[in-house]
């Protein structure tokens, strides 16, 4: 895994509406020094990383790096309480026919 994809899962999830400008201008600028695509592996870790909100629109930025990867990284549905971001990975993939939905 990249050193800079690393860096970026350690920092853990994305932060909410609530932090700070210099917060999320960090983690933004610590999303756009991650080339794509990425791998396999660095779209699972980076999976991760949803916050509980979209982060002033940086959670839909990792969403399109993930979705850069080879195949869809979830191929499971997720679970009924999973993170809003996972279910839309999912939806996308299904919609996008390389997983098929099931149950």
């Amino acid at each position: 895994m990249r050193p800079e994809v690393q860096a970026f899962v350690a920092d853990g999830p994305l932060p909410d509406w609530d932090t700070s400008e210099e917060e999320i201008d960090r983690r933004v600028k610590q999303l756009e020094t991650i080339s794509r695509p990425v791998t396999a592996e660095e779209a699972a870790a980076l999976v991760t990383c949803f916050g509980p909100d979209d982060c002033y629109g940086v959670a839909w930025s990792l969403l399109h790096l993930i979705e850069s990867g080879p195949n869809p990284v979830l191929t499971t549905p997720p679970a009924p309480d999973a993170n809003e971001w996972h279910a839309r990975l999912w939806r996308r993939a299904v919609n996008a026919e390389p997983v098929e939905e099931t149950a």
